[in-house]
């Protein structure tokens, strides 16, 4: 088969300035345990890894701009998650699928009162407003400046 004449060519060259082949990650100490980011900050997307200590929980929280999918890597806990009612549900994390969170959607992810839980999630840069409706740290909405700052206070590469 022969292939479509667009793709008949050489590739184009791509600028190798910013190519590298080191590790990289950057943790994020949390007050419900912490965040390995993953991802440099100027990806187009997000990747990390969400690790909250046994009996604690996130804040229940909705964004104006970020979406976001988790899975369960490790542990056990769940997700609130609102439903297309305004409901909030509980629920459980199971390994091997995706949990996506929408803008605009409630969620809130608990760990097992006995048990530590990591999940991963991928999702849009950190970007717009984190609004924190309940917070067991009693800290604000989350702003771009906020998550900057706390993100400098808080954070250390691995």
């Amino acid at each position: 088969m022969t292939p479509p004449p667009e793709l008949d060519k050489t590739p184009p060259e791509f600028d190798k300035s910013g190519f590298s082949t080191s590790p990289g990650a950057t943790r994020i100490e949390k007050p419900w345990g912490y965040e390995l980011l993953l991802t440099p900050k100027e990806s187009p997307y997000a990747a990390k890894l969400i690790h909250v200590t046994a009996g604690h929980r996130l804040s229940l929280q909705i964004h104006d701009e970020k979406v976001e999918t988790q899975t369960l890597i490790d542990g056990k806990g769940y997700l609130v998650l609102e439903d297309d009612q305004g409901e909030l549900h509980n629920v459980q994390l199971e390994p091997g699928v995706g949990y996506h969170i929408k803008i605009g959607q409630k969620h809130r992810l608990c760990a097992d009162p006995d048990q530590d839980v990591t999940v991963y999630e991928a999702s849009t840069p950190e970007i717009g407003i984190t609004w924190r409706l309940e917070d067991d740290h009693n800290r604000g909405h989350q702003t771009t400046e906020v998550r900057d700052a706390e993100n400098q206070a808080n954070a250390r590469p691995v």
